[in-house]
């Protein structure tokens, strides 16, 4: 079987990543991915498409009572358990499809996470699905994603238009209604790229899939770039304008429930039930005549370095 594209840049995404990830997951994705998780203490989390791990760590060290990493690449994964073997946090690392995630039972979490991962998944459907069957009920799943109104590969760009000492930001964006499979080009090393697949999705076919898996969105977040990101990202000025990624909270409903005040946050203390209840009830860049275009797609690497 080929190598993926993931197999093949699996060292060079663990050395970007590292235990914090890269600068625009760590001052942009992940502190609204945590916010919306919230306190892990004592709670089961999956981190689905996990990578090198480190997100996975972080709910460990929170005092997670349990949690598992999956992701389908092996030598990803082999780095993601070396770490776990020089510093051990009790994280398990299991290689499968997001769409099958077998030997894991049903209700078996408390929490999904899927950070920046759904889009590279051909069976998206069939990922929801799997999510919600090893989430107990009323268990959430947070997931991450870039923007599929504003971030669509070369369909997308900034425009910038320069006039008398005025900057006007633009996002352009073409095709969206066109769902498609691309291939994107990853820089790697100065003038050596490799390509992953991934798949242009709308918002209605996202929504709709996680209402077929039997979620309803709780909250959406179209995160703001902190302060690390607009110093050192030449499109942190344009990121705090127009967002390219969106983070959402679903959460696993029994339909037959809904309405009748079962419908509430996923917590496993019965004193934060009670609380959550009275609480409810209460780029790439080139210059032309002054104006400026980029993709400035956050799927692309735009230079080796973070």
């Amino acid at each position: 079987m080929p190598r993926s594209g993931w197999d093949r840049m699996a060292a060079w995404r663990d050395r970007r990543l590292g235990e914090r990830g890269d600068l625009t997951h760590r001052a942009v994705i992940d502190p609204s991915v945590r916010r919306m998780v919230g306190p892990v203490r004592g709670l089961r989390v999956l981190d689905l498409g996990c990578g090198n791990g480190y997100l996975a760590r972080q709910f460990a060290r929170a005092s997670a009572a349990e949690v598992v990493g999956v992701d389908l690449s092996a030598p990803t994964l082999a780095l993601a358990r070396a770490r776990e073997r020089r510093r051990p946090l009790g994280v398990r690392y299991l290689r499968r499809d997001a769409a099958d995630l077998r030997g894991l039972a049903a209700g078996a979490f408390d929490v999904v996470v899927a950070n920046m991962c759904l889009m590279d998944i051909a069976d998206v459907r069939g990922a929801l699905a799997e999510a919600g069957r090893v989430l107990r009920p009323e268990g959430r799943l947070v997931l991450s994603l870039s923007h599929p109104c504003f971030d669509r590969d070369d369909r997308s760009a900034w425009d910038v238009e320069h006039v008398q000492y005025e900057e006007t930001v633009w996002r352009r964006v073409r095709g969206y209604r066109v769902e498609e499979v691309r291939e994107i080009p990853w820089m790697v090393a100065p003038g050596r790229f490799v390509t992953t697949r991934s798949y242009l999705r709308t918002l209605t076919t996202y929504f709709a899939d996680l209402a077929r898996a039997g979620f309803v969105v709780r909250r959406l977040d179209e995160p703001m770039p902190r302060a690390e990101f607009l110093r050192k990202s030449s499109s942190g000025r344009y990121v705090a304008e127009i967002p390219l990624h969106l983070v959402i909270e679903a959460v696993r409903f029994d339909r037959a429930g809904l309405g009748s005040g079962r419908f509430r946050r996923g917590v496993t203390a019965p004193a934060s039930r009670r609380r959550a209840r009275s609480r409810a009830r209460g780029a790439r860049r080139s210059e032309s005549r002054g104006r400026t275009t980029g993709t400035g797609s956050s799927r692309r690497a735009a230079s080796v370095g973070s």
